[in-house]
């Protein structure tokens, strides 16, 4: 179903169905300025919306973000890529996971920014851009330690020096990696940004210029200044959340989703009793189980079962039995009143409680970006304008 667009200040539509995705442009707005505030006022950003905007949409996510002053998006793929300029996005988008060599034309008709990571690569794509009248634009990825894409420091500078960058190719951008920007050592970063400065100093020394000098995701925005050179690619931070150590880093940040069901049915077991597939959770009291609409197919994580939680009635209602496929069940015994068509809260505020994206990792022992990224199709999104 497509994206919905709601004035603020508005009610849900009674039409909807019972499980929705509120995106808040409001709070976008409020996390990019965050951003900002950690940045030199000439530090370039590129927002990164892969994922569909880590499950926000990209499409909406991207508008929004360009009404507000960002000029450059990072997406994974070629297909992320064509689907924004497809909704309209004529702004710069660089593609910073692989491409394959039958993917050059798409990329070029779609004027879309290769990160570029082997010889054979560019050898390749720049025999596909030849008989254009410009040279067309890349950046370059140093692996400076991430163990993934990229060229060796020593690489760098002949592969610049060469035939390929003398006229098919331009040099627009020079990135890298970092991969424990997160962690509670600095120094494997530290070492990083290192190789990192001294490959931007060969290339300086060699009389060679690159506009956009890159290496800092959220976390290293956050925790590693040293590494904002000429651009910053912030992705989780926008939409909310952060994994930067606490007594490092504490930004402002507004989670930008919500996911919330509602009740389909409740039913009461007696002692002995099971819940779900495997009996995994046996009544051990009278018990009033709440049945809700939304299971693993929709991103809720199956690995929630008998751990997590929801808001009902502005109380935590435990998760009890396997999440399914299509549903959920929580123990509502102890909160009087619950009734088919009540809303549950899965990620949002309820009263003065609230469940995050995060709570829900430190269930499941993964990360907001995946309990983000998880949300399907099958969620509804609705999008919140942000106040004219």
């Amino acid at each position: 179903m497509a994206d919905r667009i709601l004035t603020s200040n508005l009610p849900l539509p009674a039409d909807l169905p019972p499980t929705v995705a509120s995106v808040d442009l409001s709070a976008l707005a409020h996390n990019l300025l965050q951003v900002r505030r950690y940045l030199p006022k000439t530090c370039d950003i590129i927002a990164v919306v892969k994922a569909d905007a880590y499950g926000h949409g990209a499409a909406v996510v991207s508008r929004t973000l360009i009404e507000l002053g960002v000029t450059r998006f990072g997406v994974a793929s070629l297909q992320e890529g064509v689907a924004l300029r497809e909704a309209g996005i004529r702004a710069p988008i660089l593609i910073m996971g692989a491409l394959f060599p039958n993917q050059f034309p798409d990329a070029i008709a779609h004027e879309l920014t290769p990160v570029v990571y082997d010889l054979d690569m560019v050898g390749g794509l720049a025999n596909s851009v030849k008989t254009r009248r410009e040279p067309y634009g890349v950046h370059i990825k140093v692996d400076t330690g991430m163990g993934r894409l990229g060229l060796a420091p020593e690489g760098v500078l002949p592969l610049l020096q060469s035939a390929h960058f003398k006229g098919p190719l331009r040099a627009e951008g020079l990135m890298t990696h970092l991969a424990d920007a997160d962690g509670t050592d600095p120094a494997y970063s530290t070492a990083q940004l290192l190789r990192f400065r001294s490959v931007v100093t060969q290339i300086e020394e060699a009389g060679l210029s690159i506009p956009l000098v890159h290496a800092a995701n959220s976390a290293a925005i956050l925790c590693h200044p040293s590494g904002h050179f000429t651009a910053v690619r912030p992705g989780i931070m926008l939409y909310g959340y952060h994994q930067a150590p606490l007594d490092r880093a504490s930004p402002e940040l507004r989670p930008v989703l919500t996911l919330v069901t509602r009740v389909g049915q409740v039913r009461t077991l007696a002692p002995g009793e099971s819940v779900s597939y495997n009996r995994t959770h046996i009544a051990t009291r009278v018990s009033r189980i709440a049945v809700l609409p939304i299971g693993y197919a929709g991103g809720y994580g199956r690995s929630l079962s008998n751990r997590g939680a929801v808001l009902i009635g502005g109380r935590q209602a435990r998760i009890v039995g396997r999440v399914c496929m299509d549903m959920t069940m929580v123990d509502v015994t102890d909160i009087p009143g619950v009734r088919p068509g009540d809303e549950a809260v899965l990620i949002g505020r309820q009263g003065s409680q609230q469940i995050t994206a995060a709570d829900l990792a430190v269930w499941q022992d993964t990360i907001p970006y995946e309990v983000l990224c998880a949300i399907g199709t099958r969620v509804t999104r609705i999008v919140r304008q942000r106040p004219a």
